[in-house]
């Protein structure tokens, strides 16, 4: 298969990226399809539909191989199910797909070539992500109010409240802090980690800001400082 485009996202790095789409509806990105998916005839009528499927690459993974039992974070990191009884990133054959919401559809020319920009909420996607196909979400076939979820059938663990330290709280705009809330409420650590206090600092990379914080209380994150991503030599 052949990429067809890439993901521009606020998340630099895998770590803090939602374990699911929809989880972060503040998280807005850029699904750009380039070469001949950037025709604008390739996305005539898909502003019609409210969401789309992103088909993509686990490429940051790929190379690692898979295995055929993995430990799901939803039971704790600590039980084994076989991989495709999971959402794993490390699959036989590297392919995700991801339902997110599509606001916008622009056809734009970038660097002397056409280009499709498909804007779209709630994704779960690393910043540069390849793209493999885009499929309009149908939901008189795949909204299925009873289907079984197994041992994921009811949504994550109530959400995390979250700080800000006191200069941060004027600083940032409240559309960023929106995003880091809804980004640090998921509790990114891993699955042994989680529910518990711990004075550790961690940091994500989101919007190219490096952003700090610790747990002072299993239900609670502190925001200590966020400072522009510092570019290596």
């Amino acid at each position: 298969m052949k990429p067809i485009g890439q993901i521009h996202s606020p998340y630099q790095e895998k770590f803090a990226i939602p374990r699911q789409p929809g989880l972060v509806p503040a998280a807005i990105g850029i699904c750009e399809l380039t070469g001949e998916a950037g025709h604008p005839d390739a996305v005539r009528g898909l502003e019609q539909f409210s969401h789309i499927w992103i088909l993509f690459q686990f490429h940051q993974t790929q190379s690692q191989g898979w295995k055929a039992l993995v430990r799901p974070p939803r039971l704790g990191g600590n039980q084994k199910v076989g991989v495709f009884a999971s959402r794993s990133t490390f699959r036989p054959n590297a392919i995700g797909m991801s339902l997110v919401e599509l606001l916008s559809v622009e056809h734009v020319v970038k660097d002397g070539l056409p280009c499709n920009q498909l804007k779209v909420r709630g994704l779960d996607l690393v910043d540069g992500t390849p793209v493999l196909d885009i499929k309009p979400y149908l939901p008189y076939a795949e909204s299925i109010p009873d289907a079984q979820a197994g041992y994921a059938a009811a949504a994550p663990t109530p959400p995390l409240s979250v700080s800000f330290a006191p200069a941060l709280e004027t600083s940032l705009s409240e559309e960023f802090k929106t995003l880091i809330q809804q980004v640090l409420q998921q509790d990114p650590r891993p699955a042994y980690q989680q529910g518990k206090a711990s004075e550790r600092e961690y940091g994500v990379l989101l919007c190219h800001q490096n952003i700090k914080f610790y747990y002072p209380e299993p239900s609670r994150v502190h925001v200590t400082s966020v400072e522009r991503e510092t570019s290596s030599t």
